[in-house]
Protein backbone atom coordinates (compact mmCIF):
# COMPACT_ATOMS: atom_id res chain seq x y z
CA UNK A 1 0.00 0.00 0.00
CA UNK A 2 2.59 2.38 -0.89
CA UNK A 3 5.17 3.88 1.46
CA UNK A 4 4.41 3.20 5.48
CA UNK A 5 5.77 5.87 7.73
CA UNK A 6 8.41 2.89 10.52
CA UNK A 7 7.22 0.34 8.43
CA UNK A 8 7.66 -2.79 9.83
CA UNK A 9 6.50 -6.57 8.96
CA UNK A 10 4.23 -6.47 11.54
CA UNK A 11 2.93 -3.48 10.41
CA UNK A 12 2.37 -4.03 7.03
CA UNK A 13 1.04 -7.58 8.06
CA UNK A 14 -1.14 -5.85 10.42
CA UNK A 15 -2.68 -3.64 7.30
CA UNK A 16 -3.16 -6.77 5.30
CA UNK A 17 -4.65 -8.80 7.98
CA UNK A 18 -7.42 -5.63 7.93
CA UNK A 19 -8.02 -5.74 4.41
CA UNK A 20 -8.76 -9.39 4.43
CA UNK A 21 -10.75 -8.78 7.31
CA UNK A 22 -12.67 -5.73 5.76
CA UNK A 23 -13.11 -7.73 2.15
CA UNK A 24 -15.77 -10.00 3.47
CA UNK A 25 -17.39 -7.98 5.34
CA UNK A 26 -17.80 -5.16 2.78
CA UNK A 27 -18.81 -7.91 0.16
CA UNK A 28 -21.28 -9.40 2.72
CA UNK A 29 -22.89 -6.31 4.00
CA UNK A 30 -22.89 -4.87 -0.16
CA UNK A 31 -24.91 -8.26 -0.78
CA UNK A 32 -27.55 -7.18 1.53
CA UNK A 33 -27.52 -3.77 0.56
CA UNK A 34 -27.68 -4.35 -3.00
CA UNK A 35 -24.62 -2.69 -4.11
CA UNK A 36 -21.59 -3.74 -6.42
CA UNK A 37 -19.05 -4.58 -3.66
CA UNK A 38 -16.26 -2.56 -5.28
CA UNK A 39 -18.48 0.61 -5.22
CA UNK A 40 -18.98 -0.26 -1.34
CA UNK A 41 -15.14 -0.84 -0.62
CA UNK A 42 -14.59 2.82 -2.71
CA UNK A 43 -16.63 4.39 0.17
CA UNK A 44 -14.76 2.53 2.74
CA UNK A 45 -11.57 3.73 1.29
CA UNK A 46 -13.21 7.27 1.29
CA UNK A 47 -14.16 7.27 4.52
CA UNK A 48 -10.01 5.98 5.77
CA UNK A 49 -9.13 8.75 3.84
CA UNK A 50 -10.68 10.78 5.85
CA UNK A 51 -9.81 9.97 9.20
CA UNK A 52 -5.86 10.60 10.43
CA UNK A 53 -5.04 7.30 9.93
CA UNK A 54 -4.80 7.88 6.42
CA UNK A 55 -1.67 10.54 6.63
CA UNK A 56 0.30 7.33 7.54
CA UNK A 57 0.23 5.66 4.35
CA UNK A 58 1.08 7.26 0.77
CA UNK A 59 -0.54 5.41 -2.33
CA UNK A 60 2.75 4.86 -4.72
CA UNK A 61 0.85 4.55 -8.37
CA UNK A 62 3.21 1.53 -8.69
CA UNK A 63 1.49 -0.29 -6.90
CA UNK A 64 -1.61 -0.30 -8.48
CA UNK A 65 0.05 -0.20 -12.12
CA UNK A 66 2.81 -3.10 -11.66
CA UNK A 67 1.18 -5.24 -8.62
CA UNK A 68 -2.95 -5.25 -9.71
CA UNK A 69 -3.68 -4.35 -13.25
CA UNK A 70 -0.81 -6.93 -14.90
CA UNK A 71 -3.41 -9.65 -13.03
CA UNK A 72 -6.25 -7.96 -13.51
CA UNK A 73 -6.23 -7.87 -16.80
CA UNK A 74 -4.75 -11.16 -17.93
CA UNK A 75 -7.65 -12.52 -15.93
CA UNK A 76 -10.47 -10.64 -17.68
CA UNK A 77 -8.57 -12.29 -20.86
CA UNK A 78 -8.08 -15.21 -20.40
CA UNK A 79 -11.47 -16.37 -19.00
CA UNK A 80 -13.08 -14.14 -22.00
CA UNK A 81 -15.42 -16.32 -24.51
CA UNK A 82 -13.03 -17.05 -27.75
CA UNK A 83 -16.43 -17.13 -29.64
CA UNK A 84 -18.37 -14.29 -28.15
CA UNK A 85 -14.66 -12.24 -28.72
CA UNK A 86 -14.82 -13.34 -32.01
CA UNK A 87 -18.13 -11.88 -32.60
CA UNK A 88 -17.53 -9.01 -31.12
CA UNK A 89 -14.22 -7.71 -32.04
CA UNK A 90 -14.66 -5.31 -34.00
CA UNK A 91 -16.72 -2.97 -32.01
CA UNK A 92 -13.84 -4.01 -29.24
CA UNK A 93 -11.50 -2.90 -31.33
CA UNK A 94 -13.62 0.35 -32.10
CA UNK A 95 -13.95 1.36 -28.57
CA UNK A 96 -11.02 0.35 -27.76
CA UNK A 97 -8.99 2.60 -29.91
CA UNK A 98 -10.68 5.31 -31.80
CA UNK A 99 -13.70 5.30 -28.71
CA UNK A 100 -10.51 6.38 -26.19
CA UNK A 101 -9.85 9.06 -28.46
CA UNK A 102 -12.74 10.58 -29.40
CA UNK A 103 -13.14 10.65 -25.84
CA UNK A 104 -9.99 11.86 -24.41
CA UNK A 105 -10.87 14.73 -27.44
CA UNK A 106 -14.30 15.91 -26.09
CA UNK A 107 -13.23 15.78 -22.66
CA UNK A 108 -10.10 18.02 -23.48
CA UNK A 109 -12.51 20.56 -25.53
CA UNK A 110 -15.21 20.84 -23.03
CA UNK A 111 -13.04 21.37 -19.90
CA UNK A 112 -10.83 23.85 -22.67
CA UNK A 113 -13.68 25.78 -23.06
CA UNK A 114 -15.47 25.61 -19.34
CA UNK A 115 -12.66 26.11 -17.41
CA UNK A 116 -9.99 27.86 -19.29
CA UNK A 117 -7.37 24.92 -19.12
CA UNK A 118 -4.64 24.75 -21.55
CA UNK A 119 -5.59 22.08 -24.22
CA UNK A 120 -2.70 20.01 -23.74
CA UNK A 121 -3.46 19.93 -19.64
CA UNK A 122 -7.18 19.08 -20.91
CA UNK A 123 -6.36 16.39 -22.88
CA UNK A 124 -3.97 14.68 -20.26
CA UNK A 125 -6.90 14.54 -18.17
CA UNK A 126 -9.45 13.53 -21.40
CA UNK A 127 -6.64 10.52 -21.59
CA UNK A 128 -6.43 9.65 -17.80
CA UNK A 129 -10.71 9.14 -18.36
CA UNK A 130 -10.71 7.82 -21.55
CA UNK A 131 -10.82 4.40 -20.05
CA UNK A 132 -13.74 1.90 -18.94
CA UNK A 133 -13.82 -0.28 -15.93
CA UNK A 134 -17.26 -1.88 -15.61
CA UNK A 135 -16.07 -4.45 -13.04
CA UNK A 136 -17.92 -2.60 -10.59
CA UNK A 137 -21.15 -3.82 -13.07
CA UNK A 138 -20.26 -7.33 -15.00
CA UNK A 139 -20.94 -8.95 -11.82
CA UNK A 140 -24.73 -7.92 -11.72
CA UNK A 141 -24.79 -8.45 -14.95
CA UNK A 142 -23.82 -12.00 -14.54
CA UNK A 143 -26.26 -12.65 -11.86
CA UNK A 144 -29.11 -10.77 -13.96
CA UNK A 145 -28.43 -13.01 -16.83
CA UNK A 146 -27.50 -10.76 -19.16
CA UNK A 147 -26.69 -11.65 -22.88
CA UNK A 148 -22.93 -13.34 -23.27
CA UNK A 149 -22.47 -11.17 -25.80
CA UNK A 150 -22.94 -7.77 -24.19
CA UNK A 151 -21.13 -8.66 -21.31
CA UNK A 152 -18.37 -9.75 -23.56
CA UNK A 153 -18.48 -6.49 -25.58
CA UNK A 154 -18.33 -4.92 -22.39
CA UNK A 155 -15.16 -6.44 -20.75
CA UNK A 156 -13.55 -7.00 -23.58
CA UNK A 157 -13.85 -3.20 -24.18
CA UNK A 158 -12.22 -2.40 -21.07
CA UNK A 159 -9.56 -5.13 -21.20
CA UNK A 160 -8.06 -2.57 -24.14
CA UNK A 161 -8.73 0.68 -23.63
CA UNK A 162 -6.88 0.39 -20.41
CA UNK A 163 -3.82 -0.21 -22.44
CA UNK A 164 -4.69 2.63 -25.02
CA UNK A 165 -5.37 4.55 -22.34
CA UNK A 166 -2.20 4.62 -20.91
CA UNK A 167 -0.48 5.10 -24.36
CA UNK A 168 -2.85 8.57 -24.71
CA UNK A 169 -1.22 9.15 -21.48
CA UNK A 170 2.23 9.10 -22.25
CA UNK A 171 1.61 10.85 -25.34
CA UNK A 172 -0.12 13.89 -23.60
CA UNK A 173 2.45 14.01 -21.11
CA UNK A 174 4.91 14.64 -23.85
CA UNK A 175 2.68 17.10 -25.21
CA UNK A 176 3.57 19.03 -21.97
CA UNK A 177 7.19 19.43 -21.90
CA UNK A 178 9.27 22.29 -23.35
CA UNK A 179 9.44 20.07 -27.24
CA UNK A 180 6.07 18.60 -27.38
CA UNK A 181 6.07 16.34 -29.86
CA UNK A 182 4.28 17.19 -33.02
CA UNK A 183 0.88 15.56 -34.19
CA UNK A 184 2.32 13.11 -36.70
CA UNK A 185 5.02 11.90 -34.01
CA UNK A 186 2.47 11.57 -31.19
CA UNK A 187 0.24 9.80 -33.49
CA UNK A 188 3.63 7.54 -34.87
CA UNK A 189 4.14 6.96 -31.16
CA UNK A 190 0.55 6.32 -29.94
CA UNK A 191 0.63 3.03 -33.37
CA UNK A 192 4.30 1.89 -32.73
CA UNK A 193 2.89 1.59 -29.03
CA UNK A 194 -0.23 -0.06 -30.02
CA UNK A 195 1.37 -2.89 -32.40
CA UNK A 196 4.50 -3.51 -30.76
CA UNK A 197 2.54 -4.06 -27.20
CA UNK A 198 0.04 -6.15 -29.13
CA UNK A 199 3.16 -8.31 -30.62
CA UNK A 200 4.88 -8.75 -27.74
CA UNK A 201 1.77 -10.25 -25.96
CA UNK A 202 0.91 -12.75 -28.59
CA UNK A 203 4.40 -13.87 -28.87
CA UNK A 204 4.75 -14.19 -25.00
CA UNK A 205 1.30 -15.76 -25.15
CA UNK A 206 2.57 -18.77 -27.79
CA UNK A 207 5.72 -19.17 -26.32
CA UNK A 208 4.43 -19.91 -22.49
CA UNK A 209 1.71 -21.91 -24.32
CA UNK A 210 3.91 -24.01 -26.00
CA UNK A 211 5.48 -24.40 -23.10
CA UNK A 212 2.31 -25.67 -20.98
CA UNK A 213 2.22 -28.68 -23.62
CA UNK A 214 5.73 -30.06 -22.49
CA UNK A 215 4.17 -30.50 -18.52
CA UNK A 216 1.41 -31.84 -16.72
CA UNK A 217 2.00 -30.43 -13.63
CA UNK A 218 -0.39 -28.24 -12.35
CA UNK A 219 1.36 -26.73 -10.22
CA UNK A 220 3.91 -25.62 -12.92
CA UNK A 221 0.77 -25.04 -15.09
CA UNK A 222 -0.42 -22.40 -12.94
CA UNK A 223 2.89 -20.91 -11.93
CA UNK A 224 3.70 -20.18 -15.97
CA UNK A 225 0.03 -18.25 -16.07
CA UNK A 226 1.75 -16.27 -13.51
CA UNK A 227 4.72 -15.64 -15.68
CA UNK A 228 2.09 -15.11 -18.86
CA UNK A 229 0.81 -12.09 -16.82
CA UNK A 230 3.71 -10.59 -15.31
CA UNK A 231 6.38 -11.04 -17.18
CA UNK A 232 4.95 -10.35 -20.41
CA UNK A 233 3.77 -6.86 -18.74
CA UNK A 234 7.58 -6.72 -17.45
CA UNK A 235 9.21 -7.48 -20.79
CA UNK A 236 6.91 -4.91 -22.92
CA UNK A 237 7.21 -1.83 -20.42
CA UNK A 238 11.00 -2.95 -20.53
CA UNK A 239 10.57 -2.01 -24.23
CA UNK A 240 8.57 1.29 -23.38
CA UNK A 241 5.46 -0.36 -24.99
CA UNK A 242 2.30 -0.67 -23.20
CA UNK A 243 2.16 -3.73 -20.57
CA UNK A 244 -1.23 -3.90 -20.01
CA UNK A 245 -1.91 -4.33 -23.64
CA UNK A 246 0.71 -7.14 -24.20
CA UNK A 247 -0.82 -8.58 -20.49
CA UNK A 248 -4.46 -8.73 -21.98
CA UNK A 249 -3.20 -10.21 -25.23
CA UNK A 250 -1.23 -12.99 -23.40
CA UNK A 251 -4.52 -13.85 -21.53
CA UNK A 252 -6.42 -14.27 -24.88
CA UNK A 253 -3.43 -16.47 -26.27
CA UNK A 254 -3.12 -18.39 -23.53
CA UNK A 255 -7.23 -18.80 -22.78
CA UNK A 256 -7.97 -19.61 -25.88
CA UNK A 257 -4.63 -21.19 -27.89
CA UNK A 258 -3.15 -22.46 -25.28
CA UNK A 259 -5.86 -23.59 -22.76
CA UNK A 260 -7.02 -26.08 -26.07
CA UNK A 261 -4.16 -27.63 -27.17
CA UNK A 262 -1.31 -26.96 -23.79
CA UNK A 263 -3.17 -27.10 -20.84
CA UNK A 264 -4.69 -30.36 -19.06
CA UNK A 265 -7.95 -30.63 -17.33
CA UNK A 266 -6.42 -30.39 -13.85
CA UNK A 267 -4.54 -27.33 -14.83
CA UNK A 268 -7.61 -25.90 -16.22
CA UNK A 269 -9.63 -26.21 -13.06
CA UNK A 270 -7.25 -25.15 -10.77
CA UNK A 271 -6.06 -22.09 -12.89
CA UNK A 272 -10.05 -21.10 -12.92
CA UNK A 273 -9.96 -21.29 -9.44
CA UNK A 274 -6.87 -19.74 -8.19
CA UNK A 275 -7.44 -16.85 -10.91
CA UNK A 276 -10.76 -16.29 -9.62
CA UNK A 277 -9.41 -15.92 -5.92
CA UNK A 278 -6.58 -13.52 -6.82
CA UNK A 279 -9.28 -11.23 -9.22
CA UNK A 280 -11.21 -10.87 -5.90
CA UNK A 281 -8.26 -9.98 -3.99
CA UNK A 282 -6.84 -7.87 -6.59
CA UNK A 283 -9.93 -6.13 -7.78
CA UNK A 284 -10.79 -5.83 -3.92
CA UNK A 285 -7.36 -4.54 -3.24
CA UNK A 286 -7.84 -1.56 -6.29
CA UNK A 287 -10.77 -0.67 -5.35
CA UNK A 288 -9.84 -0.04 -1.87
CA UNK A 289 -7.09 1.88 -2.96
CA UNK A 290 -9.01 4.71 -5.24
CA UNK A 291 -11.05 5.41 -1.84
CA UNK A 292 -7.82 5.69 -0.43
CA UNK A 293 -6.23 7.75 -2.92
CA UNK A 294 -9.01 10.33 -3.51
CA UNK A 295 -8.40 13.40 -1.18
CA UNK A 296 -11.26 14.91 -0.26
CA UNK A 297 -10.04 18.22 -0.29
CA UNK A 298 -8.97 18.23 -3.73
CA UNK A 299 -12.59 17.54 -4.75
CA UNK A 300 -13.55 20.54 -3.07
CA UNK A 301 -10.95 22.78 -4.39
CA UNK A 302 -11.75 21.54 -8.13
CA UNK A 303 -15.95 21.41 -7.70
CA UNK A 304 -16.52 23.18 -10.11
CA UNK A 305 -14.04 21.78 -13.16
CA UNK A 306 -15.05 18.58 -11.71
CA UNK A 307 -18.74 19.80 -12.93
CA UNK A 308 -17.98 20.17 -16.55
CA UNK A 309 -15.69 17.07 -16.31
CA UNK A 310 -18.12 14.76 -15.26
CA UNK A 311 -20.49 16.56 -18.04
CA UNK A 312 -17.45 16.43 -20.94
CA UNK A 313 -17.26 12.13 -19.93
CA UNK A 314 -20.78 11.72 -20.27
CA UNK A 315 -21.37 13.04 -23.54
CA UNK A 316 -17.78 11.86 -24.65
CA UNK A 317 -19.50 8.31 -23.45
CA UNK A 318 -22.94 8.89 -25.54
CA UNK A 319 -21.48 10.20 -28.69
CA UNK A 320 -18.92 6.53 -28.96
CA UNK A 321 -21.61 3.99 -28.12
CA UNK A 322 -24.37 5.92 -30.05
CA UNK A 323 -22.57 7.52 -32.54
CA UNK A 324 -19.32 5.92 -32.99
CA UNK A 325 -20.15 1.92 -31.93
CA UNK A 326 -24.41 1.84 -33.27
CA UNK A 327 -23.49 3.94 -35.97
CA UNK A 328 -21.16 1.22 -37.45
CA UNK A 329 -23.32 -1.72 -36.15
CA UNK A 330 -26.25 0.23 -38.25
CA UNK A 331 -23.80 0.52 -41.44
CA UNK A 332 -23.07 -3.29 -40.73
CA UNK A 333 -26.72 -4.47 -40.44
CA UNK A 334 -27.18 -2.28 -43.55
CA UNK A 335 -25.09 -3.02 -45.86
CA UNK A 336 -23.78 -6.99 -44.93
CA UNK A 337 -27.20 -7.71 -43.36
CA UNK A 338 -25.51 -9.09 -39.79
CA UNK A 339 -27.59 -8.68 -36.39
CA UNK A 340 -27.34 -5.36 -35.06
CA UNK A 341 -27.00 -4.26 -31.43
CA UNK A 342 -29.99 -3.95 -29.65
CA UNK A 343 -30.61 -0.22 -28.89
CA UNK A 344 -31.43 -1.11 -25.22
CA UNK A 345 -27.54 -2.47 -25.10
CA UNK A 346 -26.27 0.90 -26.49
CA UNK A 347 -28.37 2.01 -23.33
CA UNK A 348 -26.64 0.32 -20.89
CA UNK A 349 -23.29 0.51 -22.57
CA UNK A 350 -23.48 4.42 -22.32
CA UNK A 351 -24.20 4.22 -18.70
CA UNK A 352 -22.28 1.42 -16.98
CA UNK A 353 -18.74 3.31 -18.75
CA UNK A 354 -17.73 3.74 -15.33
CA UNK A 355 -13.90 4.82 -14.50
CA UNK A 356 -11.66 3.33 -12.28
CA UNK A 357 -7.90 1.68 -11.37
CA UNK A 358 -6.73 2.85 -14.50
CA UNK A 359 -7.97 6.01 -13.90
CA UNK A 360 -6.50 6.56 -10.98
CA UNK A 361 -3.18 5.03 -11.55
CA UNK A 362 -2.99 6.94 -14.41
CA UNK A 363 -3.73 10.34 -12.17
CA UNK A 364 -0.87 9.31 -9.12
CA UNK A 365 1.06 9.08 -11.96
CA UNK A 366 0.55 12.83 -13.09
CA UNK A 367 4.65 14.05 -13.17
CA UNK A 368 5.58 16.22 -10.12
CA UNK A 369 6.12 19.03 -12.56
CA UNK A 370 3.48 19.34 -14.57
CA UNK A 371 1.39 22.66 -14.39
CA UNK A 372 -1.79 22.63 -12.60
CA UNK A 373 -1.41 19.46 -11.01
CA UNK A 374 -3.33 19.32 -7.85
CA UNK A 375 -6.17 20.69 -10.39
CA UNK A 376 -5.96 18.17 -12.95
CA UNK A 377 -5.74 15.41 -10.02
CA UNK A 378 -8.81 16.71 -8.63
CA UNK A 379 -10.89 16.97 -11.83
CA UNK A 380 -9.80 13.18 -12.83
CA UNK A 381 -10.59 12.35 -8.83
CA UNK A 382 -14.00 13.76 -8.79
CA UNK A 383 -14.88 11.72 -12.15
CA UNK A 384 -14.21 8.46 -11.04
CA UNK A 385 -15.90 9.10 -8.10
CA UNK A 386 -18.78 10.07 -9.43
CA UNK A 387 -19.24 7.28 -12.21
CA UNK A 388 -18.27 5.04 -9.56
CA UNK A 389 -20.87 5.81 -6.72
CA UNK A 390 -23.65 7.50 -9.11
CA UNK A 391 -23.21 5.07 -11.99
CA UNK A 392 -22.13 2.10 -9.82
CA UNK A 393 -25.02 2.55 -7.94
CA UNK A 394 -27.81 2.60 -10.63
CA UNK A 395 -26.20 0.56 -12.86
CA UNK A 396 -28.63 -2.64 -11.95
CA UNK A 397 -31.58 -0.38 -12.13
CA UNK A 398 -30.51 0.67 -15.58
CA UNK A 399 -29.82 -2.99 -16.62
CA UNK A 400 -33.86 -3.87 -15.54
CA UNK A 401 -35.28 -1.42 -16.69
CA UNK A 402 -33.47 -2.08 -20.19
CA UNK A 403 -34.40 -5.52 -20.44
CA UNK A 404 -31.44 -7.03 -21.07
CA UNK A 405 -31.70 -10.10 -19.10
CA UNK A 406 -31.97 -13.66 -21.51
CA UNK A 407 -29.54 -15.15 -23.92
CA UNK A 408 -28.48 -13.16 -27.61
CA UNK A 409 -30.67 -14.37 -29.88
CA UNK A 410 -34.14 -14.15 -27.56
CA UNK A 411 -33.80 -9.87 -26.19
CA UNK A 412 -36.63 -8.52 -23.95
CA UNK A 413 -39.00 -5.92 -25.72
CA UNK A 414 -37.21 -2.99 -24.19
CA UNK A 415 -34.46 -4.41 -26.44
CA UNK A 416 -35.62 -3.46 -29.76
CA UNK A 417 -33.30 -3.23 -32.76
CA UNK A 418 -32.26 0.05 -33.87
CA UNK A 419 -33.69 1.62 -37.04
Amino acid sequence: MGRMSDSTPTAILVVFVAFLVAMPIVAFGAARLRLPYTVALVLVGLVVSALSVHEQFQLSPGLVVTVLLPGLVFEGAYRLDAVELRRTFGGVALLAVPGVIVTAAIVALVLHLGTGLPLNEAFLVGAIVSATDPVAVVSTMRRLSAPPRLVTLLDAESLFNDGTAALAFAVAVAALGTQPPTLGEASLQFVAGLVGSGAIGALCGYLISRVLRSTSDHLIELTLTLLAAYGTYLVADLVHGSGIIASVVAGIVVGTYGRRHGLSLRAQEAIDVVWEFLAFILTGAAFLLIGLAIPIEALTAAAAAIAWGVAAVLIGRAIVVYGLLGGAARLDRRFRRARGLPLAWLHVMNWTGLRGAVAIALTLSIPEAAPDRQLLQGIAFGIVLFTLIVQGMTAERMLRWAGVRGPDDQPAAASEEMP
